[in-house]
């Protein structure tokens, strides 16, 4: 009994996370300007793993300031420095990860 409610648990707060992407990323972004898949390729270029890549999304979804965005100046300029994210630790990381799934190159180049 306690395994199969520790199940339920955790497939519960995995469907719950997996629309952190969708439900706070893409919702923001489909309003502004420059598509989000050319956020994820500021990032790779200037950080290029994947370990990095996501460690600096997070830190600047955390702590956003013009200092660690990947954006250009007249981006920051027009549109300004993001609000500090709401959410929690996991759902940061999920969001991260699905945005990495949706946008990496790694084995898709040939």
């Amino acid at each position: 009994m306690v395994k199969t409610i520790i199940i339920l648990s955790l497939l519960t707060s995995n469907i719950l996370l997996a629309d952190a992407y969708k439900d706070n990323c893409i919702k923001c972004h489909n309003k502004l300007p420059v598509s989000i898949d050319k956020y994820f390729y500021r990032y790779l270029l200037k950080y290029s793993s994947q370990r990095d890549i996501k460690a600096a999304m997070i830190n600047y979804l955390k702590i956003p300031s013009k200092e660690t965005t990947v954006m250009p100046d007249a981006f920051i300029n027009r549109f300004g420095v993001k609000k500090e994210s709401q959410l929690s630790e996991a759902e940061l990381s999920d969001a991260v990860d699905s945005y990495w799934e949706e946008y990496k190159i790694f084995g898709r180049v040939r």
